[in-house]
């Protein structure tokens, strides 16, 4: 395969914390490219109620994840992303960060439209019962103490967070006990 030949989709996410509907949309992008950049936004911020995380604790529950998974490796990269707070700019400002890539993967109305507007094609996956696997449920379950997030994330991820004392660190953040 040459380098240029080969077709890569980028798939830009926060990932604070990667959960079940992270894999599915990853194995389905797999399913239609040849290799999968996993944009982590945000890449700057951490220690907070919105983004918990550090962009180094995200590529580890990517990594993990997609382990446990038993998705090939060797057709992803994972590579953290700061923002930019200018809409307009923000596909060109990606391409600065990662490989060349021929596909947008999103869901979200105004990824879609950026990427378009850039010249991007774009594949949309199913929403994967969007309702049930999002970040910010999963973060405030943790914040409540209710056990049942780690249902929402693969157990590697899970273990990682307790690992990294994830679920005290929110709560400290939110100034609660």
């Amino acid at each position: 395969m040459v380098w240029n030949d080969v077709v890569r989709a980028v798939y830009p996410g926060r990932f604070q914390p990667v959960h079940l509907g992270h894999v599915e949309v990853i194995k389905w992008a797999l399913s239609g490219v040849d290799e999968l950049i996993i944009a982590i936004g945000t890449a700057q911020e951490s220690h907070t109620i919105v983004n918990p995380f550090t962009a180094g604790e995200r590529v580890v529950m990517l990594k993990l994840a997609l382990e446990e998974y038993g998705l090939n490796l060797g057709r992803i990269y994972i590579i953290p992303v700061p923002d930019i707070l200018m809409n307009s700019v923000w596909p060109i400002y990606v391409q600065l960060y990662v490989p060349r890539f021929k596909y947008g993967v999103a869901r979200n109305p105004l990824v879609i439209r950026l990427f378009r507007e850039a010249g991007y094609e774009v594949l949309v996956p199913p929403p994967y019962e969007r309702g049930k696997y999002s970040s910010t449920k999963i973060r405030r379950l943790m914040a409540a103490g209710n056990e049942s997030w780690r249902s929402y994330v693969p157990s590697s991820v899970a273990k990682f967070i307790d690992e990294i004392g994830g679920v005290e660190r929110i709560r400290e953040v939110l100034g609660s006990d």
